[in-house]
């Protein structure tokens, strides 16, 4: 039986009501994505059509989710809530704390003890607070989820911004940092500004070398970083139907690398089989009673470009298996071409590693196609000349490949199976490397390929496929080989060829597993204790943030003008750094070192205006900061683009800076700055940016008049008497007003519960 079955039940008696008070108040036929946030408004019954792109809208998502790393920080938020319990089902997921190091069980075994004490925590909050805690081992949050707590017509939120996995299941499923997450656990409502809408017709269907993770590798290449920002994209058509639930899910699960806020499929027959697979028919008999409701009206599909903001078509049939990279994972490139690339370009064409697995592409489809290729590898007496990894998505899929004889078949070609973590998607791999200044390329399956995201070098050129595609690459050894045209030399010196994957959307004899992992929280967790030692490094009690003055500010130094792509990895590197997650004055240590300062050219190495010197910029801001002297970020395009990490906003406000000032805002990364009470500003002319000097003294004016829609302005004075004034824009609301005045959200959050 399924998890949380009662809420699932209040979901769906009220769904089709919902529906039809939004149709009447849109005056129109709706999307399936329409469908799930006017069903879900905090308010209930839809009276009013909302502006996409323009109104704030209060939703009451049904659940929340976290992974390790960020569940730390906003579980030391919510402590401060004053609830005795969750208002609203949640879970935390122990994935991303274990370093890929050895193998599997070795890796299992340190983590568990390197991460004690953070473990306990999570452990004891979960039991106080009526959280489900799943622990380490026992999967990757997003694979956990989709297995345990999507459910179509859902909707979620959750602090990794990959948690649009569940998509897969017709569920919405956003990420959100981790005072978002807070927000929902204690009763709020949670604020999202009401999305565009993007819509993908898929025609036809996958064969051969295709599969769906072909299809966001080229929605990627359309998009780019940029093109879903403020979207949620819906998938329909007659090939969207014919592609598997985890499918459907991978595709989902890379939309955020496009900046969509969420990415979704309808409910379909595949949908339906995946949840009697994973046990839930009671779910899916729920879901079949409503499943008019769990799709897009016919009207809708009928004509797409009437009823969503842009709309793309994608023919399946003819779709070819794409390679995305290296530096950004929306450089898509055919197959056909990308050996021609990979010369052109002068990127290493000799694959060092190939690594499939990842909350990206874990199912057990995945797993059995990429193993029929590494069986055809042994049959045709291949050897495989690169590394190659497997990460499972979840205990419950690791268990039934090992007993479906997979593992052993990679095995038998090198591979290591890792522990059922994120591991290197995250930067979590101790790689073995002879020399990590030589540029080298690797390739995975996982979602993202930034600089130094996956093993922390900056030579390392990562490539993102299919887990089929990784794999065969993987057995070439070489990027320029194409599986679909060449042939390889095996050990007999004989020319073969590697036929197309096979694989099974699930497994014949069923799902199996003997310990998923899951540790129900106490009936009653009044008495449970949740200690935090003063001494440790790794976890640290809140304080609050100071409420903003009440005036404008004036005497602003300039901390760094990032120069190009500032992700949320520039501005709190993961990899080593996770293990401070919970401590934010010790991880304040990373922040912004990745960045490129626009006046040298180089990594945290910015000019301390009280000293004249150059250093870190975490060392520089502290010395601002003990010097009362408020700071700005200036940056590029898309600033904050990347995983959810709350950290990246909490560091700087942590720190003393004041602003962050930037030619445009990826969407999770500017709510995170709302809600920690940072000012999150635009330049009103991007070429303004040219006008910010090393040495300048910055004044943000109008402050004391902050409205919504109502411009700031910005004066800068420079070091040789003159200045510049411009304006600069804002998308700040009545409520995220107060979030600044008040020093953050959290400090009305607790002002309320005290009341």
């Amino acid at each position: 039986m399924a998890f949380d079955l009662e809420m699932i039940k209040a979901v769906y008696s009220r769904f089709g009501d919902r529906v039809e008070a939004a149709k009447k108040a849109v005056g129109k036929p709706l999307t399936l994505t329409e469908k799930i946030l006017y069903s879900h408004l905090w308010d209930g019954n839809a009276t009013e059509a909302y502006q996409r792109g323009a109104s704030y809208v209060d939703f009451a998502p049904d659940r929340v989710a976290m992974q390790d790393a960020t569940a730390q920080m906003a579980l030391l938020q919510f402590m401060q809530a004053g609830r005795p319990q969750v208002a609203v089902p949640s879970t935390v997921h122990c994935d991303h704390l274990i370093q890929a190091k050895i193998g599997a069980h070795e890796d299992l075994e340190i983590a568990n003890s390197t991460n004690k004490e953070v473990y306990d925590f999570l452990s004891s909050v979960s039991n106080k607070y009526g959280i489900g805690f799943w622990k380490p081992g026992a999967g990757i949050i997003h694979q956990v989820v989709l297995e345990n707590y999507a459910f179509p017509g859902g909707m979620m939120i959750g602090t990794d911004s990959h948690t649009p996995n569940a998509g897969g299941l017709g569920m919405i499923a956003i990420g959100v940092g981790g005072a978002d997450a807070c927000d929902v656990m204690a009763g709020f409502a949670w604020e999202l500004k009401f999305p565009k809408l993007i819509g993908v017709k898929l025609t036809g269907k996958l064969s051969g070398w295709a599969s769906a993770k072909d299809v966001i590798l080229k929605v990627a290449g359309i998009l780019t970083v940029k093109g879903g920002t403020g979207a949620i994209v819906e998938y329909f058509g007659e090939g969207a139907r014919s592609i598997s639930a985890t499918g459907k899910a991978t595709i989902c699960n890379m939309g955020a690398e496009i900046g969509a806020t969420t990415s979704i499929f309808g409910y379909d027959e595949k949908a339906e089989s995946y949840l009697r697979g994973t046990k839930r028919a009671d779910i899916a008999d729920l879901a079949n009673e409503v499943k008019d409701y769990l799709t897009g009206d016919p009207e809708v599909y009928a004509d797409p470009e009437q009823y969503f903001d842009q709309v793309i078509e994608i023919n399946l049939s003819e779709l070819e298996p794409h390679i995305n990279g290296p530096f950004t994972p929306d450089l898509a490139w055919p197959l056909s071409k990308f050996g021609a690339a990979v010369k052109e370009h002068g990127w290493p064409a000799k694959l060092e590693v190939g690594l499939i697995g990842s909350c990206t592409n874990s199912s057990y489809e995945d797993i059995t196609r990429a193993a029929s290729l590494a069986k055809q590898a042994i049959d045709k007496n291949l050897k495989t000349k690169a590394e190659y990894t497997v990460t499972p998505g979840s205990e419950l899929v690791r268990y039934t490949v090992e007993r479906d004889g997979y593992l052993n078949t990679f095995a038998q070609i090198g591979g290591v199976v890792l522990a059922n973590a994120c591991g290197p998607c995250i930067g979590q791999w101790a790689r073995h490397t002879d020399d990590p200044t030589r540029k080298n390329s690797i390739i995975t399956s996982f979602n993202r390929n930034f600089a130094k995201r996956n093993d922390g070098n900056p030579n390392t050129h990562s490539f993102v496929a299919s887990p089929e595609i990784v794999t065969a690459l993987a057995i070439a050894g070489d990027l320029t080989f194409n599986p679909m045209t060449d042939t390889l030399t095996n050990e007999a010196g004989e020319q073969v060829r590697l036929d197309e994957p096979q694989g099974l959307e699930m497994p014949i004899k069923g799902y199996a597993v003997e310990d998923a992992g899951y540790q129900a929280p106490a009936e009653d967790g009044s008495k449970v204790q949740v200690l935090v030692d003063e001494k440790s490094s790794r976890l640290q009690i809140l304080d609050a943030f100071p409420a903003w003055e009440g005036t404008d500010l004036h005497g602003l130094r300039l901390l760094i003008k990032a120069k190009g792509k500032c992700t949320t990895d520039h501005i709190s590197m993961a990899g080593p750094w996770l293990k401070f997650r919970g401590h934010l004055d010790n991880i304040s240590n990373n922040m912004l070192i990745g960045a490129i300062n626009y006046f040298n050219d180089t990594a945290d190495s910015v000019k301390n205006q009280l000293s004249g010197e150059y250093g870190p910029v975490p060392a520089t801001q502290r010395a601002y900061k003990a010097a009362g002297i408020g700071t700005v970020v200036v940056g590029d395009e898309n600033y904050g683009e990347g995983s959810s990490r709350e950290h990246a906003a909490m560091e700087p406000r942590h720190l003393g800076v004041r602003a962050i000032l930037v030619k445009s805002f990826a969407r999770i990364h500017e709510t995170n700055l709302k809600k920690q009470g940072m000012l999150a500003i635009t330049f009103a002319d991007v070429a303004d940016y040219n006008k910010v000097q090393e040495d300048d003294t910055i004044d943000i004016l109008g402050l004391t008049e902050f409205a919504p829609a109502k411009q700031l302005k910005v004066v800068l004075h420079h070091a040789d008497g003159t200045q510049d004034t411009f304006a600069v824009n804002h998308t700040y609301n009545e409520q995220q007003i107060e979030w600044f005045k008040a020093g953050a959200a959290l400090n009305i959050i607790r002002a309320k519960q005290q009341a």
